[in-house]
């Protein structure tokens, strides 16, 4: 007897639920991001030992996937797409340098919690990532400081992240923002060692840590939290490189987050006022916080 595969509605076969799966995570470019800092991390961890413990990152990641399935069940109602908490939960076990197992819990709490807390037209106005370690660096600098770890002489994960990077940056058409932040932060690096008198390679170097890796790739970019024009992109991506170069001239470690904290959420705000309700300027996905 011949088996054939059931009709959609116009008459036409439908795959199986196999392809059907497999054609949704193929097509899913919210995974793209998940793999890139697994990348980063794996290759940060091994080349220098970046994480303060496994068991440190598993709380902030366990903590972030909790606190996301939590408030999407009970605000929205539904079952959330667990990308977004998990990029937040591996940036925070990266990002944070604590002798205690509290800080990267309840930095983890706090990211995922002001993405349905801060809210202005359904759309969340600060990087979860990175309103959370300003919160932690500012509120608790006693208990959580930023990883200040380079790559080194070891220059070879560096680039393998900046091609994998690039690449899936590009596919998600973020690429100019990218490269307008790096640009500027080269810019000033160069006014900076003109002011301070340090060498131009010493002010540029920050930027080759697995730390600016995270900021630049996830958290400039992210899409729900960056303004929706790519002119206006790339000119919030140069006033955070501008920005920043205040922070470094007062010789503050979390220069980047800082800026990108005061910066985003400035630039976020002006687009939203200035475009009525229901317009382009409001979320594309008004119910979905990811």
């Amino acid at each position: 007897m011949k088996t054939t595969e059931p009709l959609d509605y116009h008459g036409k076969s439908s795959p199986g639920w196999g392809a059907r799966l497999a054609l949704q995570i193929r097509f899913d470019r919210r995974f793209l991001p998940p793999v890139l800092i697994t990348l980063i991390l794996l290759l940060a961890h091994l080349s220098f030992g970046i994480l303060e413990s496994y068991e440190k990152t598993l709380l902030a990641v366990g903590a972030s996937f909790a606190a996301e399935i939590v408030l999407s069940l009970s605000i929205l109602g539904r079952w959330p797409h667990l990308s977004s908490a998990y990029i937040s939960g591996i940036s925070v076990g990266i990002l944070l340098r604590s002798p205690f197992f509290w800080p990267y819990a309840l930095c983890a709490l706090i990211a995922i919690t002001s993405k349905y807390a801060l809210r202005i037209r359904d759309r969340h106005i600060w990087n979860p990532s990175n309103f959370g370690v300003s919160a932690m660096f500012f509120l608790a600098p006693f208990a959580a400081v930023p990883l200040s770890v380079q790559w080194g002489n070891e220059i070879w994960p560096m680039i393998v992240i900046w091609i994998v990077g690039s690449i899936t940056i590009w596919r998600l058409k973020r690429f100019h923002i990218c490269a307008v932040y790096v640009l500027g932060f080269f810019f000033f690096a160069l006014i900076r060692s003109w002011i301070t008198g340090d060498p131009f390679l010493v002010e540029v170097a920050p930027i080759t840590g697995p730390m600016y890796q995270l900021f630049i790739f996830f958290m400039i970019t992210d899409p729900k939290t960056t303004v929706r024009s790519k002119r206006a992109q790339m000119a919030v991506a140069f006033l955070v490189a501008f920005a920043e170069f205040f922070f470094r001239l007062a010789q503050t470690v979390s220069a980047p987050f800082y800026a990108l904290f005061l910066v985003g959420p400035a630039a976020m705000l002006y687009e939203i006022y200035r475009s009525p309700p229901g317009s382009a300027g409001d979320a594309t996905h008004p119910t979905s916080p990811n």
